[in-house]
């Protein structure tokens, strides 16, 4: 039995999203304030007691049409016409449908919420949803105090168009009194629908809150660990976070030989006995005359009392100390040791995280003694979900890829698990790492994609399951996820990206982007693929929504020549031979048509990309216009900062042979020597920017035409999406 997906609906900027759940680890990632925490947050709420729920938790875009219940119940006098149904509540609250994956031989655990007799196997879910308990309780409370708010105020002679005595609406209301009117329900859902979400009747009736109980086990590291220098421990009441009281708890609960004792525990309780005889009577020595004193008090009523000492050993209280925990120096040579605080905070943390798995693991299989395995009560659920935010805190980037590696086998390390089927474990990770996403398979990744569709212009996000993105294993295919692990999955967490052709824009771009003021203030994924591979990116680009420009060459050729390079020119039937403005923006072969097209129409019609590639140049030279059509980055570049390339003396390699160039007798010469220098094979271009950055401070180029165009449309995308109406509640 599995977790298959996971439905949320009206949940902070979740308005309606699924969420796959992989069988065994599922990462969720996304650029910053895209709803990771949102859903982490909501599973916490759903499946965990004694957390509360805020109104801010409902979405909100649905507070209008809450307020508008409140104001129909104002308008209605008689309360036998108002209508106490959940119809008008059903599509506004926070739910959470859970789909599991059972087979035949697992249906003793679910009997509790089979739907019917025909139903044997395959899947079944339940919605936990976030209800009014009792609509006329709240409608009589509501309106009373509300119109007695509006009375009070009335009476006042001096009064302000703006100011209004709470509750100003049921909004207000609820802020206040959410929790006393509001309570998670379970219902069934019908198996056969559950493709999308389905609307529950009046005849939908809860069912016992608590049968996900013996289900699910649900386990939680939350992002904020507490993990802060030891010595304000005393200031901030202690840290229950460190190694000593992890190892404490874990050994009341599953090692206390005090608990369930064993033959094995005999010898050791037998020690504590007479360490325990022995420091009492050496106790009773040393207070003797002090006692003494005390007993010739002759208190009256009581006459002369004799005082015993009596010591209590505490195993478990023996580990409650900074130096519980001591870490050796391994040196080889020294026997030293440190406690516990000497170490780094990521350190801790890791060592710490690890352990809240072993223990989570233990106290799910009921492992020690505080079980007593005979009583009949004792329940396995047949699945553990351990939630996880933000691992990477505190942690190095290659201890981020150790714990992210480690993390399962851990929750797996135990006799009744490893490879078996009985027990399942589900382990769900939201993160702002790539080191993270890098280590874990790509069918795993849920990306979180902001979305502004249907809901006007308050920020909603849908989650986009990266398994189904490439749904088959072409060769394209296999390049794509293969190039996607080499550059450790930035693409994931960024607010746009932006592919290049080659490495001498992949290190000079991000200068160019510093005359962008939006652009250098917002993360941008830049990434090195050549323009016969960009396109292999596509269907991942398209499927994330994510605002992406495409940097690449023109790389014209002659028809019908095996793609034979030739300098671009019009008005000679060359073509393009780059398979991405030929196939995919703007989709044109012939090199005169893909020199004329229109800027608007090198942006996809669909989805947020644009391609930038060379376009003419016109210089004048002396009484004439001279028209160029570079070929690549570099000549581009060259051309357009002829007077900065003329003025560098010492150059060496490629660099050297473009200044020369420069020096051509006319602008045509130098073009066309350009164009020969940039087609030999020995030219290595990465060393053309590295040589630049020796000579030239790059911020005083000039960022060539077409490059300039795609920047300038991707500033506007960016500033137009900041632009909209956020939803000021969310803060991931």
């Amino acid at each position: 039995m599995q977790i298959e997906f996971l439905h949320l609906q009206n949940f902070r900027k979740l308005k309606n999203c699924r969420i796959d759940v992989a069988s065994k680890e599922t990462i969720l990632v996304g650029a910053n304030n895209s709803g990771k925490t949102s859903a982490m947050d909501a599973m916490i709420l759903f499946l965990t007691k004694n957390r509360s729920f805020d109104f801010k938790d409902f979405t909100l875009s649905n507070w209008a049409a809450i307020n508008a219940i409140g104001d129909k119940w104002l308008n209605e006098e008689d309360i036998t016409k108002v209508d106490f149904s959940m119809k008008n509540w059903e599509t506004e609250i926070p739910t959470l449908d859970i789909w599991l994956r059972v087979e035949n031989t697992e249906l003793q655990h679910v009997s509790n919420i089979i739907p019917s007799l025909d139903w044997d196997e395959g899947i079944l879910g339940v919605r936990l949803r976030y209800e009014p308990i009792d609509l006329e309780a709240l409608y009589k409370e509501f309106t009373e105090v509300t119109k007695n708010s509006k009375t009070i105020y009335d009476s006042k002679k001096e009064k302000t168009s703006t100011f209004k005595l709470w509750p100003k609406n049921l909004r207000d209301f609820l802020d206040k009194k959410l929790n006393t009117y509001f309570k998670v329900q379970t219902y069934l859902l019908d198996p056969s629908k559950h493709e999308t979400p389905q609307l529950l009747s009046e005849n939908d009736l809860a069912i016992q809150t608590d049968v996900l109980d013996k289900l699910i086990n649900v386990d939680i590291i939350n992002a904020q660990r507490g993990f802060t220098d030891v010595n304000t421990d005393e200031l901030e009441g202690g840290n229950s976070k460190n190694l000593s009281n992890q190892l404490r708890n874990y050994y009341e609960k599953h090692l206390n030989p005090n608990v369930n004792p064993t033959e094995a525990d005999i010898d050791a309780l037998k020690q504590i006995h007479q360490a325990k005889e022995t420091f009492n009577k050496n106790l009773e020595a040393s207070f003797k005359d002090a006692l003494g004193e005390l007993e010739n008090l002759n208190y009256p009523g009581f006459g002369n009392p004799h005082i015993r000492l009596s010591s209590e050993i505490n195993t478990a209280n023996s580990l409650q100390h900074d130096s519980a925990v001591q870490y050796s120096m391994n040196d080889g040579v020294s026997n030293f040791s440190l406690p516990e605080k000497y170490n780094g905070l990521g350190y801790q943390n890791l060592i710490s995280m690890i352990f809240k798995l072993i223990s989570f693991r233990d106290k799910w299989m009921k492992k020690g003694k505080s079980y007593n395995l005979s009583n009949t009560e004792i329940i396995f659920q047949p699945i553990h979900l351990v939630l996880i935010e933000e691992p990477e805190a505190h942690l190095h980037a290659q201890v981020q890829q150790v714990f992210i590696k480690e993390a399962y086998k851990v929750l797996r390390n135990h006799t009744h698990l490893k490879d078996k089927t009985d027990f399942q474990t589900q382990l769900i990770i939201s993160t702002h790492s790539n080191h993270v996403a890098h280590e874990i398979d790509f069918s795993a990744l849920r990306y979180f994609k902001r979305d502004t569709t249907d809901i006007g212009t308050i920020n909603t996000s849908s989650v986009v399951n990266l398994s189904k993105t490439f749904g088959n294993n072409t060769d394209t295919t296999r390049f794509a996820k293969r190039y996607l692990k080499t550059t450790h999955s930035n693409l994931f967490f960024a607010d746009a990206a932006i592919l290049v052709e080659g490495p001498a824009e992949r290190m000079l771009v991000p200068y160019f982007l510093k005359h962008h003021s939006e652009l250098n203030n917002c993360y941008i994924s830049l990434l090195e693929i050549g323009g016969s591979h960009a396109h292999t990116l596509r269907p991942l680009i398209e499927a994330l929504g994510l605002i992406t420009l495409v940097i690449t060459d023109l790389d014209s050729v002659i028809p019908k020549s095996r793609g034979t390079k030739v300098q671009p020119a019009i008005g000679k039937g060359y073509e393009t031979g780059n398979t991405t403005v030929a196939n995919w923006i703007p989709a044109i072969k012939n090199l005169d048509d893909v020199l004329s097209t229109k800027l608007i129409d090198k942006e996809d019609k669909a989805f947020p990309v644009k391609v930038a590639y060379q376009i003419p140049i016109e210089i004048v030279e002396g009484e004439k216009t001279v028209t160029l059509y570079p070929y690549t980055f570099e000549d581009s570049l060259v051309i357009e900062n002829r007077e900065i390339f003329k003025s560098i003396t010492e150059a060496t390699g490629l660099l050297k042979k473009m200044v020369d160039a420069t020096n051509e007798k006319t602008i045509q010469e130098s073009a066309d020597y350009m164009y020969k220098i940039i087609t030999n094979t020995s030219s290595k271009k990465a060393e053309f920017a590295l040589e630049l950055f020796y000579f030239k401070e790059p911020n005083i180029l000039k960022t060539p035409q077409y490059i300039q165009e795609g920047l300038k449309w991707l500033e506007d995308k960016l500033v137009s999406q900041k632009a909209e109406p956020k939803n000021k509640l969310e803060t991931i």
